[in-house]
């Protein structure tokens, strides 16, 4: 079997996490795009290869040829496209966020669950090599009883117009790129944390480009840090600190480019290289998988809505406003 996919947008991210995966992954194809504008739409498939392009969203959802859709729609309209692929009998591996809110997550994740679908968010670098060691280790025990954790996610994105910071399509620093270290530190911890504070710094009304927050789970606690503008231009990383010893993750996003794992105990310190294969090869793989052996993902709509409740008291306890669907 072929797994016939087909993507909701020329978005920019496509041909990182979807286009070029498939083309290094058994059994996957990308046959079929469609994009508001049909014109741009057509110069994307001409420049990926791509056979098919269809005049809309709704044409691509009703191709008979197609199983599954790659949603890198903006933030506040992934819910709904996630929604209507279902309802035309398609999976979907949606780009995070999964949705505007816990509220929409939740209705998303009920409907999947009365299909025979398979819905996976896009937190790639959760199936890589690199992630999978670090939570070997926390397993071990090596490093005693998990204590603290912190994650920092910081990239530059200096474009005021960018779809990002726009509030009606769910935009913002932790909307973006703050997922995923809201992600990271649920997926490392292992529980879910409760918020204790939080504050950010707005580039426009209601829009993040920096937040930061303190974590608590249980005996664990530490922060979370994120910016799409702020001092610290680049900092992609996690430290994990135990009773008997820490580890320092540089790079998990992207570490295809580089990567490095710090693991500091009594017995001395040592650095570990993952394999600088994509991120999102491994998530293909386990697109693939799922939809076809039925293996089960760590990344599934109930873990959706565990990562959008933090997102959504982030927000409360920073005196902004939880993100909302955009109407469609």
């Amino acid at each position: 079997m072929t797994l016939r996919i087909g993507i909701l947008g020329a978005a920019r991210i496509a041909p990182a996490a979807c286009i070029k995966p498939a083309q290094r992954t058994d059994g996957v194809e990308v046959v079929a795009i469609a994009a508001r504008d049909e014109s741009k739409a057509r110069a994307f498939a001409t420049k990926h290869n791509i056979d098919r392009v269809h005049a809309s969203y709704s044409d691509l959802l009703d191709d008979p040829e197609i199983d599954a859709i790659y949603n890198p729609l903006p933030n506040g309209l992934h819910g709904a496209w996630t929604l209507r692929s279902i309802d035309a009998g398609k999976h979907v591996l949606c780009e995070k966020p999964f949705a505007a809110n816990a509220t929409e997550a939740t209705m998303v994740t009920e409907a999947i669950e009365a299909q025979d679908r398979v819905v996976m968010e896009a937190f790639h670098y959760r199936y890589h090599p690199m992630m999978l060691r670090a939570l070997e280790v926390i397993a071990s025990g090596e490093l005693g009883e998990i204590t603290g954790i912190d994650t920092t996610m910081c990239i530059p994105l200096p474009l005021r117009n960018d779809i990002r910071y726009q509030i009606g399509l769910a935009g913002g620093a932790l909307m973006d790129i703050g997922c995923y270290a809201v992600h990271l530190w649920r997926s490392l911890a292992g529980a879910e944390p409760s918020v204790v504070s939080a504050r950010s710094k707005t580039l426009s009304a209601g829009i993040d480009r920096w937040t930061t927050a303190t974590f608590a789970a249980g005996d664990i606690s530490g922060s979370m840090t994120c910016a799409l503008l702020s001092a610290s231009v680049l900092r992609l990383s996690a430290k994990v600190t135990g009773t008997e010893g820490t580890m320092s993750l540089f790079n998990p996003l992207g570490p295809q480019a580089y990567n490095r794992t710090k693991i500091t105990t009594g017995s001395g310190s040592r650095v570990e290289h993952a394999v600088r294969i994509p991120t999102y090869s491994f998530q293909m793989e386990a697109f693939r998988d799922a939809i076809v052996t039925g293996a089960a993902f760590p990344t599934t709509p109930r873990d959706a809505i565990a990562t959008m409740s933090v997102i959504d008291n982030v927000y409360e306890a920073a005196d902004l406003e939880v993100r909302q669907p955009t109407a469609i």
